[in-house]
C-alpha cells in the first residue's frame, strides 16, 4: 500500500522579509502584504511549484488586537479578504501538476510565544469563532498554530468544532524541554485538553526540529493523526511582544538536505502531515517533495483525519 502524506508549505513571513526591501514590522508578513502584495503572491506561487499541496493564507498576524494596535484604520474583514486574493493569484500563476488546497492560519491572538499576554479562554473563543466565520466559505480548513498555552488552544479547538470545519491544532514547545509548551504547561495535558474537540490532527510547529522530533513522540501516543513543521531559528526567546523578527537568528546548519533528514525521521515515526515554519523556504519543500517522489510516497492536499 502506498504511503500518503500531506505536504504543507513553508514559512511565509521570513521568506517575505528576505524578498522585501522594507524594514521588519511588528505585523510581520501582514505589513508586506499591505505594501507589496505581489511578493506574497510570488511566495505562494513558489511554494506551489516546490510541491506543497496545502497553501496557508497570510493570516498569521491578522487578529483584531494586532490590527487595532498597529494599523487601526485597517479592518479585519478587508485584511482577511486580501490574504485570500493574493494567495489565489499566486496559486493561479503557479505551474503545478497537482491540485492544492487552501487553509487559513488561526494564530496566537496577541503575540507569539508569550502566554502571559494571551486572552482568556472566553475571549479567545469569541475571536477564533469570528475568524472562522469570516473565512470558512473560502478555505478548505484551518491551522490553529503556534499554540503556546492551553487556554488559546482549547478555545480555538472548540471554535473549530462548533463551526463544523476541518482544523488541526499545532503546539509550540519549550526550546529546552519537548514535554512542555512555552507556557510551562504539559504537552500531554494539552493533548488531553484538545482531544474532546476532535481536531483533524495534532501537530508540533515553530520549534527547532530537534524539539519537534521529541514532541512528536509524545503526540504519537494520542492515537490522532499527527505531524509537524519546524522553524529554522536558533531560538525565539529574544522575541518579545511588539518587537520584530530581525531580533532572531537563522540557523546555519539547516539547509534543505539537513531539514530533510529530520523529515525522514518524522515520517518513520508515522507522521503524515509535514511542512516548514519560519526560515523553511521553497527549496526545503522542494527537497521534501522530491524525496517523496523517489520513495513512492504520495502527497495529498487535505488536513482532514
Amino acid at each position: 500500500m502506498t504511503k500518503t502524506i500531506t505536504l504543507l508549505d513553508g514559512g511565509l513571513g521570513q521568506e517575505l522579509i528576505k524578498r522585501s526591501t522594507a524594514p521588519p514590522h511588528p505585523l510581520w508578513s501582514t505589513h508586506v502584504m499591505m505594501t507589496e502584495p505581489e511578493l506574497v503572491s510570488a511566495v505562494h506561487r513558489d511554494f506551489c511549484e516546490a510541491g506543497a499541496r496545502v497553501i496557508c493564507l497570510n493570516t498569521y498576524a491578522v487578529s483584531r488586537f494586532r490590527l487595532n494596535t498597529y494599523v487601526p484604520d485597517e479592518s479585519l474583514e478587508n485584511m482577511l479578504a486580501l490574504s485570500h486574493r493574493v494567495a489565489a493569484a499566486g496559486i493561479e500563476a503557479a505551474n503545478c501538476s497537482e491540485p492544492v488546497s487552501v487553509v487559513a492560519s488561526l494564530p496566537p491572538l496577541n503575540a507569539s510565544y508569550d502566554h502571559t499576554v494571551a486572552p482568556n479562554h472566553e475571549s479567545a473563543y469569541e475571536q477564533y469563532q469570528e475568524l472562522i466565520q469570516l473565512q470558512k466559505h473560502r478555505v478548505d480548513g484551518f491551522l490553529l498554530e503556534t499554540m503556546s498555552n492551553m487556554a488559546e488552544a482549547t478555545a480555538g479547538a472548540k471554535a473549530i468544532q462548533d463551526e463544523h470545519v476541518i482544523g488541526a491544532v499545532a503546539f509550540t514547545l519549550s526550546d529546552s524541554d519537548p514535554s512542555i509548551l512555552r507556557s510551562g504547561e504539559s504537552l500531554e495535558d494539552a493533548i488531553t485538553a484538545v482531544k474532546p474537540y476532535e481536531p483533524s490532527a495534532i501537530l508540533i510547529n515553530c520549534s527547532v526540529p530537534e524539539i519537534v522530533t521529541d514532541g512528536m513522540k509524545i503526540v504519537a501516543k494520542s492515537g490522532i493523526r499527527f505531524g509537524g513543521y519546524a522553524n529554522g531559528f536558533t531560538s525565539v526567546e529574544a522575541l518579545v511582544p511588539g518587537s520584530t523578527v530581525d531580533r532572531l537568528s537563522q540557523r546555519k546548519d539547516l539547509g534543505p538536505e539537513e531539514y530533510l533528514a529530520f523529515v525522514i525521521e518524522w515520517l518513520n515515526m508515522g507522521a503524515d502531515i509535514i511542512g516548514g515554519c519560519c526560515e523553511i523556504g521553497p527549496a526545503h519543500i522542494a527537497t521534501i517533495a522530491d524525496y517523496c517522489k523517489h520513495q513512492g510516497i504520495a502527497t495529498t492536499a487535505t488536513i482532514a483525519p
